[in-house]
């Protein structure tokens, strides 16, 4: 059976994602794939965190090639879930479109009322507001609220930032700093005495208090955590293949003689950061 309808580009965005709607309900349908038509809304979770991901390395890359095609796999989990809420009565993906768009015009009164916003922060503060007022509820529930789906470093920067703007917060990143090194203290006493659920309690309480100094700092901690893995694997890289250069077996090599080489991948990459001015 042809569906020519379907190989047919859309002319517009509306007809480009009802293209897309219409091909899922196909998968999903009798007549469709076997695969499409198991899935249900816990099945795709990973597969909408993955795709997120992979739009977001898409955008740290400045790969816009391949952002574009990630972005579609993105629409493709929505589209997907829309498809499936209609099948069972609950939603559908025209819905979901216009209650997205009722928020945006709730919460953006600076645009779509009289009511102007003179910067980013009083347009972040409206649109707090607006939040707050819409879920009518205590910081406390408003911290719970925060998807447990987050990865741990950006949602305790979430929380923070809720408790700060309640008034819980140090006046400057200085006690921060104090704090951490308090915390760090704390951390090397439980693994002296073995207390191993301490351990994992004065860790967590490191890294929150650690994450605290990226907030003050306008540092998103999962994106500096990432960069620095990052640029872990580039360093180790060079250990390997000097190593390899030398004869060497990374694995009969000496903690020192692979920090040596260590400290070259440094240099390496401050030279290729700060190339000579000719």
């Amino acid at each position: 059976m042809m569906y020519e309808e379907l190989y047919k580009e859309g002319e517009t965005a509306a007809e480009a994602v009802d293209r897309l709607r219409k091909i899922i309900a196909l998968l999903r349908s009798s007549e469709g794939c076997p695969w499409d038509k198991a899935q249900t809304y816990e099945s795709l979770k990973v597969c909408l965190i993955e795709e997120a991901y992979e739009v977001i390395e898409a955008v740290d890359k400045k790969d816009w090639d391949n952002l574009e095609e990630e972005l579609g796999d993105l629409l493709l989990q929505v589209v997907f879930y829309g498809d499936m809420g209609q099948e069972e009565g609950r939603f559908d993906i025209k819905s979901i479109a216009n209650r997205e768009c009722e928020k945006m015009i709730r919460r953006h009164p600076h645009v779509f009322s009289n009511i102007k916003a003179e910067s980013i922060d009083t347009a972040l503060e409206k649109w707090e507001n607006m939040k707050k007022k819409e879920k009518q509820g205590s910081l406390t529930e408003s911290m719970l609220s925060i998807p447990n789906a987050l990865p741990a470093l950006r949602k305790s920067l979430k929380i923070q930032a809720k408790a700060a703007k309640a008034g819980f917060d140090w006046e400057s990143v200085d006690p921060a700093f104090d704090k951490v090194t308090e915390e760090a203290q704390e951390l090397l006493e439980a693994y002296r005495g073995l207390d191993f659920e301490g351990i994992r309690n004065e860790l967590g309480d490191l890294l929150f208090a650690v994450v605290n100094i990226a907030r003050f700092l306008k540092v998103d901690p999962e994106d500096a955590l990432n960069f620095t893995s990052q640029r872990f694997i580039r360093r180790f890289s060079f250990i390997e293949e000097a190593a390899r250069a030398e004869g060497c077996d990374l694995e009969t090599m000496t903690l020192g003689e692979m920090d040596k080489l260590w400290e070259e991948a440094k240099k390496q990459e401050t030279k290729s950061e700060c190339p000579e001015v000719k």
